[in-house]
């Protein structure tokens, strides 16, 4: 039995990570935590930071105090529904990094919603605080659009180096389920040659775990064009490693990853090595 972390701040409730973990539930049994947080309106820290006295800002408290006990009584019916085993700690908190690495250090994925993780703060996806959860997880994470419902193909981000393949083992390891869809390894680098890392070794060790593979070179920059060539692939989940760099130096320069985030509404599967 699996352990999930589902994610979720404020009334921010990402239903179509919700049906992903519907999904795998029908698949096999699983555990899942929810792991609920108050969010940030900066606007009204703003507006409380010049009154004279405290009551606008535990008004302000008490709202937050409200939206999460709504968001985690619906993440328990739906679990209740679905007989999913879960957790609902009632306890409401701050988003704190080191609460969120250490919950999963002791979780087997992480699920996010792609539009709505932190949006009252920071509305473009991935934003900061995406970035930072994606870094900072000590497990693979899980971004699921909000209108989800399943997927037909896999897209595997390839280059060579351990992150790309350790993504596609723990893909393997968590979903085995899934390797039964059709499957492209893609390696992306804007050359004349059609050279693949370590290509028979890729196929040796991907033709044990998926039935229908292929593995191709794409000649084009990435970071321009990989969205562009995913938005194609209709009814696609992406599998990469990406997200191993800090926050700080995420930010500064966006992968490919950020971009398919931002522009197409896929799940996308990221695992980063430890």
């Amino acid at each position: 039995m699996k352990k999930i972390l589902f994610v979720c701040d404020g009334d921010n409730f990402p239903s179509g990570a919700f049906e992903f973990i519907r999904l795998l539930r029908q698949q096999e049994p699983v555990w899942v935590k929810g792991f609920f947080f108050n969010p940030i309106d900066f606007q009204q820290l703003v507006s409380i930071s010049y009154m004279p006295v405290s009551e606008p800002y535990v008004k302000l408290k008490e709202k937050e105090k409200r939206v999460v006990s709504a968001s985690r009584d619906q993440f328990v019916d739906l679990c209740q529904t679905n007989n999913i085993k879960y957790h609902a700690d009632k306890n409401v908190w701050e988003w704190d990094r080191e609460s969120f690495v250490r919950e999963t250090r002791f979780a087997d994925l992480v699920v996010l919603g792609d539009q709505l993780f932190c949006s009252g703060m920071l509305r473009e996806q991935p934003n900061y605080f995406m970035q930072e959860a994606l870094h900072a997880a000590e497990c693979p994470v899980m971004i699921v659009p909000e209108k989800f419902s399943s997927f037909e193909r896999m897209v595997v981000a390839y280059d060579g180096k351990r992150e790309s393949v350790f993504a596609l083992k723990q893909f393997c390891y968590l979903f085995p389920k899934f390797t039964d869809l059709p499957t492209e390894f893609v390696f992306v680098k804007e050359d004349s040659t059609n050279e693949v890392p370590d290509v028979d070794l890729l196929k040796e060790y991907s033709c044990l775990h998926f039935n229908s593979l292929n593995v191709s070179k794409l000649h084009f920059d990435a970071k321009k064009h990989f969205s562009t060539w995913m938005a194609e692939k209709k009814n696609a989940l992406l599998m990469s490693g990406s997200f191993s760099r800090s926050t700080l130096s995420n930010t500064i320069r966006k992968s490919f990853s950020d971009t398919v985030i931002r522009d197409l509404k896929i799940p996308v599967f990221i695992a980063h090595h430890p």
